[in-house]
């Protein structure tokens, strides 16, 4: 009997269970994730695996799409607005490949999307998920490096610390000066991460009308706000959180409401990060 490459890679493919990961595995995702969504913007430990991609990149969110993928659902997989990075690729390929669902680059067709840095500017409906990719869920970390010592203050509910930090960058700098992971308060009063995305979009998760997940495989924990959560910036009364400013509107649409990245350092050519967004806006 002749083995080839080939023949081997399909025999492995049979034996692969369906969408990577174990059933024993998924189950626990799904029971983390129950439980996150039971305590909004609660820290959930889970069982993180091991994934074909490195730890940072996207595991946490990878696993969490695995788990709750099914043969009747639509992946879109974006890496800070857009569809064709190298890890946005990358990811969907693999889901496609392991799950055997159908993938897409259009927003309102999907009914998961996973998402590196950015949220989905087209409005989601309820029947759609985001799965925020998060390599770093503990909101005190600059300022409490001491894990104990965090957990201690999450469980009385002192945010003192974060407050602190804030009061000296308005003092010192006239606002935050952090470019995204700007810390977020859950349901009044839980202090939590919104993963690294720009302040322009810590904006829009207020009273979301479909569920936020977020997975950092790295550090093991899950994240999650329910529908209809509320969900503020962290920010003084009399100095709210501004969202980033462009130099320019968008050269491919217009826009001047949308979030936009400059094209090329120095160039003043600015174009919207959210590439579908942009897309719908050219084509509307």
């Amino acid at each position: 009997m002749t083995a080839t490459v080939a023949g081997l890679a399909r025999e492995h493919a049979k034996a692969m269970p369906y969408a990577y990961l174990d059933e024993r595995s998924k189950r626990e995702v799904r029971r983390g994730l129950l439980k996150a969504l039971a305590l909004p913007g609660r820290q959930v430990p889970f069982a993180s695996r091991e994934m074909p991609v490195a730890r940072g990149w996207g595991s946490g969110g990878l696993q969490l799409t695995l788990s709750l993928v099914g043969p009747d659902d639509v992946v879109k997989v974006i890496d800070q607005g857009d569809d064709a990075s190298l890890n946005a690729a990358a990811m969907r390929e693999l889901i496609a490949r392991t799950a055997g669902v159908a993938v897409t680059t259009h927003t309102r067709e999907a009914t998961i999307v996973q998402s590196r840095h950015r949220v989905p500017e087209i409005p989601l409906r309820p029947d759609q998920l985001l799965v925020l990719q998060m390599p770093h869920p503990e909101p005190l970390r600059r300022v409490v490096p001491d894990p104990a010592r965090a957990a201690q203050l999450h469980a009385d509910g002192d945010a003192a610390p974060a407050w602190v930090e804030l009061y000296d960058d308005e003092v010192r700098h006239g606002g935050p000066v952090g470019g995204a992971d700007h810390p977020i308060l859950v349901a009044g009063d839980t202090l939590a991460s919104p993963s690294p995305i720009p302040r322009y979009d810590v904006l829009t998760l207020d009273r979301r009308p479909h569920p936020v997940l977020l997975g950092a495989g790295r550090l093991a924990r899950i994240t999650a706000l329910p529908p209809w959560t509320s969900v503020r910036p962290l920010a003084f009364d009399d100095r709210p959180l501004a969202a980033e400013s462009a130099g320019g509107p968008c050269e491919r649409c217009g826009s001047e409401r949308s979030y936009r990245v400059e094209a090329q350092r120095g160039a003043g050519i600015w174009r919207c990060s959210d590439v579908d967004a942009c897309r719908e806006r050219r084509t509307a």
